[in-house]
């Protein structure tokens, strides 16, 4: 096995976590890959990975091994993808991660799209409502919600922009009455998003006013399907954005208030890691779920 064929092995064992799992990706017996790796340690005279009967995990020497070889991995594949022209197909694994609505709702129903596009590539969807480390688990491009990105240890770029609103189902608004202004919000139940870019507190304008409401909200959650679910419940009004509740707002079981006054708009991001080239396929995928989003975008108004 040469030095590139070991180096992908060891990409896989620490993506997989196991040499089992590994051996199926890359569609070769597990004693290949626990001889490549042993290969690799004996060659680099440094342990890689820290075995037990429970997982596998990188020493300090394997960690760094393990980004540089992705990213020699990639040069490779982008230097062949060069050379065979803009008409090549795009192949290896893309690695995404996204939150969970988001991509349940305007990522996956499209990715049979993508896929059909790309006959030799195949995807891993990584779903979590958290800011996961890009680098450390193996991630291509992340698709992050948020008005603003603070890390500057990564690439961004904004990809598309949803307005947040005051929204619930009619059933909430016809017990409880629709608020005509701001301030009558603080006369609701409001279900809160407890994450970063949610909360309680939100400024909002029409023309040259602009005037800030606290909600009251008892009731709290940190994840979007549990807001979704809430408010599908009535158990109040919730302020997100209209991705969150695209297919409801089309139908009709939920409809949103205060029009006339907008909020801070939450913006789409497509984040690769600082460290590398984004590869040809993050680009390309990056691009597809943009003119994508856009196309959906300008359909609803």
């Amino acid at each position: 096995m040469n030095r590139l064929a070991e180096m992908e092995t060891f990409v896989r064992v620490l993506e997989t976590g196991s040499f089992s799992a590994a051996a199926r990706r890359l569609r070769i017996g597990q004693p290949a890959v626990s001889k490549a790796i042993a290969q690799l340690e004996r060659r680099l005279g440094v342990q890689l990975l820290l075995r037990s009967t429970q997982k596998l995990t990188p020493t300090d020497a394997g960690q760094n091994f393990y980004e540089r070889a992705k990213r020699a991995i990639e040069e490779v594949d982008e230097a062949e993808h060069a050379a065979r022209g803009a008409s090549a197909s795009l192949s290896g694994t893309l690695r995404v991660s996204a939150a969970v609505t988001f991509a349940r709702l305007h990522v996956v129903p499209r990715l049979a799209e993508f896929l059909s596009e790309y006959p030799e590539l195949s995807m891993e969807l990584v779903l979590d409502d958290r800011n996961i480390d890009l680098i450390e688990s193996g991630i291509d491009v992340a698709l992050r919600l948020g008005s603003t990105l603070e890390d500057s240890a990564l690439l961004a770029r904004k990809i598309g922009e949803s307005p947040r609103r005051v929204l619930g189902t009619p059933a909430y608004f016809k017990r409880h009455g629709e608020p005509k202004s701001p301030a009558e919000l603080t006369a609701h139940e409001a279900i809160v998003y407890a994450v970063r870019g949610g909360g309680t507190e939100w400024t909002f304008r029409k023309g040259s006013t602009e005037t800030s409401v606290t909600v009251d909200g008892r009731l709290r959650i940190s994840a979007a399907e549990g807001v979704r679910e809430a408010v599908f419940a009535g158990a109040g009004l919730a302020v997100a954005s209209e991705w969150m509740f695209a297919p409801e707002l089309r139908r009709g079981s939920v409809k949103t208030v205060l029009r006339e006054w907008t909020l801070p708009p939450i913006a789409l991001w497509a984040v690769l890691p600082g460290n590398r080239r984004p590869s040809a396929k993050a680009r390309a995928f990056a691009t597809f779920i943009e003119e994508a989003v856009t196309k959906a975008d300008s359909m609803q108004e």
